[in-house]
Formats: C-alpha cells, sequence, structure tokens
C-alpha cells in the first residue's frame, strides 16, 4: 500500500490528539515540503515524514531519551510494519538526537533541522501582539533565540546544529523557514490575535 498524505495524515490523527502537538506536525510538514522543494527532492515523501515524525509521541513520550524504546523507536517500528521506506524510519530516527541515528540523508539533515525550529518559531508568533508570523523578522528571532528564560523546552543547540548540518548560515536557515510557514499560519492556529 502506497503512503499518501491522507494515510499518514489518519494516523498521526489517530495517535495524536494534542491539538498543538498535530499543528507542530502540520508546521514540520510545511517545512520539509519547502526544503524538499528547494533541493529538488520530492516534496510529498519529504512532507509525509514531516507529518510522522513526532506521531507517537503522545503516547510514548521517551522523557529518559531512551535511544530504543519509546518516541520514536516505537513509531519507527509500526511505520515499519505498514511498509514504511527504510530511507523515511531513518530520518524519522534521526531527528531525536538520543537515537545515535546519524543523518546522512538530505532528508535526515533537514528534518532535524527544522524540527526545534518549527516549534520555536511558533512560539515567537504566539508572544507577538498580532499572534502573526506576518510581522514576525529575523532579529526578534535572533533575540528570542538568546533569552534562555523563553521557550525553554526548545533546544538551542540542536537548532544550531540543524543549520550546521545543511550547510548554511543560520539565519538564513531561520528566514527559510520563517518564510515557508507564513502562508499556512491559520493552519498553525496563528494569526488571530485575542
Amino acid at each position: 500500500m502506497t503512503w499518501t498524505r491522507d494515510r499518514a495524515l489518519a494516523l498521526m490523527q489517530q495517535y495524536t490528539t494534542s491539538e498543538s502537538l498535530r499543528k507542530h506536525m502540520y508546521a514540520v510538514e510545511i517545512a520539509m515540503r519547502a526544503m524538499a522543494e528547494a533541493a529538488g527532492e520530492d516534496a510529498d515523501a519529504w512532507g509525509i515524514v514531516g507529518l510522522l515524525h513526532d506521531f507517537d509521541y503522545q503516547r510514548w513520550p521517551n522523557d529518559q531519551h531512551l535511544p530504543d524504546q519509546e518516541h520514536p523507536s516505537e513509531g519507527v517500528r509500526l511505520l515499519s510494519a505498514q511498509g514504511f521506506p527504510e530511507a523515511w524510519q531513518e530520518a524519522i530516527m534521526g531527528h531525536a538526537a538520543y537515537t545515535g541515528t546519524p543523518r546522512t540523508s538530505a532528508m535526515a539533515k533537514a528534518l532535524f533541522a527544522v524540527d526545534e525550529l518549527c516549534g520555536f518559531l511558533v512560539a515567537c508568533a504566539l508572544v507577538r501582539p498580532s499572534k502573526s508570523m506576518a510581522d514576525l523578522q529575523l532579529k526578534s528571532v535572533k533575540k528570542k533565540l538568546k533569552d534562555k528564560g523563553f521557550a525553554r523546552g526548545v533546544n538551542r543547540a540542536d537548532i544550531r546544529l540543524g543549520a550546521e548540518e545543511l550547510g548554511v548560515p543560520l539565519e538564513d536557515h531561520i528566514t527559510f523557514v520563517l518564510v515557508a510557514l507564513r502562508p499556512h499560519e491559520r493552519v498553525l492556529g496563528l494569526g488571530e490575535p485575542a
């Protein structure tokens, strides 16, 4: 059975009831599609990997960062049993540095690079009066990155390492992902001031 976005979405929704986690996976999917298009790769494949990268997180959160149990290992085992391509499995395993899975493919590097950054950009938008990415600027994002008290759950080292592994300046990477997410902010619950 072929993997389509509809199939991936149904699986993600089956395992994930948290709206905020679903929105995070949508953001990563959007960023992954943009990364694929820029690299001349298969945007559908990359988007599916982005959409499913955390689908098992709510059931198996893995607070202890076990390399072969809970998230993402449990999810990848389920995906493998359903014929999920091996390269896609590796990308999902590699997005969690604690698994020790090397990120050798462009897809794996992209997923790692956009995951934490997407969460951080959404957090930056949510604290703006506009609740929007439309007026969110690189300068503001960089300032928030330095503020360790802001969005504490976001791993800043992973954001920096992700850009480094892609071989692009951090500022360029932030700008690229921000531009990719802006047109889709309603899907992410943004752009709706209180």
